[in-house]
């Protein structure tokens, strides 16, 4: 396999080439929503999107003082995917910011399950999660990191969630966004229907409930359900699933919703050792 990058790269001077658009003042817009695309940023994102069968890199921009360093990711880019690099002034100026890691790329999501395709591939024991309302780009990330860690095979988020793919999400969930399959549902459908059909066991997470995690005994195949920080998952969900809590010291009950994710999927991970 040739280098790409070193041999290939295309070299870009004006900050405001056409080839490059996509990615200029990416710190006040993101490109998520428009035809399917997003920014993935640095190194170790830019290999989970190269590395993916769920996503296709559209183009590279780095910097050009990396390209040499990076010939073996390079290497793996599709030979009619375009390199472009930049020397570190344009770069920046082309990005609106100061991009110290000097790796930006644009992809593009190519397996669009809907929820009822996602949990159809799963088969046997699994762990999933439910996310209702998380509109917090670092909770969502850290959520996806949790679940990536702990082995989640599937993310199910309804209409009020942000979008997993935008550029913060992506960069917090340290490219997890990429790697766990996720699927939004539309409004008004039933995620307690959709979670029978496919067997899985619902837990609803909230501070008011008897039963304690540590007392949990879960079922092999359970989908914990976790609502946005404040108010928390509907009642209307609360009444139709198992409630669990995390007991918590006197006098406080707020815990970030990205930890208990992560409290939960070790523990039900624990569970099915």
């Amino acid at each position: 396999m040739s280098v790409r990058g070193v041999t290939d790269s295309i070299a870009i001077a004006d900050p405001d080439d056409p080839r490059i658009a996509a990615y200029r003042d990416i710190r006040d817009r993101d490109i998520v929503g428009r035809d399917g695309l997003f920014v993935a940023e640095g190194k170790v994102v830019l290999a989970m999107l190269l590395a993916s069968k769920a996503y296709r890199p559209v183009s590279l921009l780095i910097a050009a003082h990396r390209v040499p360093q990076l010939a073996d990711l390079l290497a793996t880019v599709p030979d009619d995917t375009p390199i472009y690099a930049a020397a570190q002034p344009v770069l920046d100026a082309i990005a609106g910011f100061p991009l110290h890691r000097g790796i930006l790329a644009i992809g593009r999501r190519i397996d669009t399950p809907d929820a009822d395709t996602l949990l159809a591939r799963i088969t046997g024991p699994a762990n999933i999660l439910f996310l209702s309302a998380i509109a917090n780009h670092d909770n969502l990330g850290g959520i996806f990191r949790n679940a990536a860690a702990f082995g989640t095979p599937a993310i199910l988020l309804d209409a009020d969630c942000c979008d997993p793919l935008y550029r913060k999400a992506i960069r917090v969930s340290v490219g997890a966004a990429l790697l766990v399959p996720f699927a939004k549902l539309d409004r008004g459908e039933d995620p307690l229907a959709l979670l029978e059909r496919h067997g899985f066991a619902p837990i609803a997470l909230t501070p008011s409930a008897t039963q304690t995690l540590a007392r949990h005994r879960p079922a092999p195949r359970t989908a914990v359900l976790l609502g946005a920080e404040g108010p928390g998952l509907a009642p209307a969900l609360l009444a139709r699933t198992a409630g669990i809590a995390i007991p918590m010291a006197p006098g406080f009950d707020s815990l970030n919703v990205a930890t208990t994710s992560g409290i939960v999927l070790h523990h039900l991970a624990q569970a099915g050792v």
